[in-house]
C-alpha cells in the first residue's frame, strides 16, 4: 500500500524529467553537430545520453545507482545512435525513424536493463523489451509534433520525450517501487 501510495508523487518527478531530453539533444548538437555520420552519431548519442541518464538517475529517488545508470546510458545511447542512424542511412522519414529508434532502444535497453538494481531480478529483460517500442514512440510523437526531425538530432524533443518519461515512468514503478 506505500508504493501505490507513492505512486503518483514518484511518478510526477519521473515524468518531469522529459525536460532533461530537449537539454540532452542541444548539448549533443552542440559537441557533434547533426546526426550524419557515424562519428556524429556516437559522440552526439553518448553526450545526450550522460545528461538523459544523469536527470533520470537524479529523479528516480535513488531508485537508479548514478554510479553504473549514468555510463549505461551514455554508452548505449551512443552505440545504439550509431548503429541506428546509420542502417537508416541517416534519413529522417518517420519509417526511417521508427527503425533507428527501435534499434536505439534495443542497445540503451540492455544496458540499462544490466545497470537495474539487484532487486529488479529476472524482470529486468522488460525493461529491455519495452525501450525499443518506447524510444518508437517517442520519435512518432516528436515527427507527429510537426518538429523539424530532418535536422537530424540526436534525441527526440519535449513531445516525445513526455511520452517516454510518462510511460517509462510507469514501467519503472511496476519494477522497482519505491520502499521495494
Amino acid at each position: 500500500s506505500a508504493s501505490r501510495r507513492s505512486f503518483l508523487p514518484t511518478w510526477l518527478i519521473w515524468t518531469a524529467g522529459f525536460l532533461a531530453f530537449p537539454l540532452a539533444g542541444v548539448a549533443g548538437t552542440v559537441v557533434a553537430g547533426r546526426v550524419d555520420s557515424l562519428l556524429s552519431a556516437l559522440i552526439g548519442g553518448a553526450v545526450a545520453g550522460l545528461v538523459i541518464g544523469a536527470a533520470q538517475a537524479l529523479l528516480s529517488r535513488r531508485r537508479l545507482d548514478l554510479r553504473r545508470w549514468v555510463p549505461a546510458t551514455a554508452v548505449g545511447m551512443g552505440v545504439g545512435l550509431l548503429l541506428g542512424s546509420a542502417a537508416v542511412g541517416y534519413r529522417t522519414s518517420l519509417a526511417a525513424l521508427l527503425a533507428m529508434s527501435a534499434l536505439t532502444g534495443l542497445v540503451v535497453g540492455i544496458a540499462q536493463a544490466a545497470a537495474l538494481p539487484a532487486a529488479v531480478g529476472r524482470r529486468r529483460w522488460i525493461w529491455g523489451a519495452a525501450m525499443p517500442i518506447l524510444w518508437a514512440m517517442g520519435w512518432t510523437a516528436t515527427t507527429l509534433g510537426g518538429i523539424d526531425v530532418a535536422q537530424q538530432f540526436t534525441v527526440f524533443g519535449a513531445y516525445g520525450a513526455l511520452t517516454f518519461s510518462a510511460l517509462s515512468g510507469v514501467l519503472l514503478h511496476y519494477l522497482l517501487p519505491i520502499g521495494a
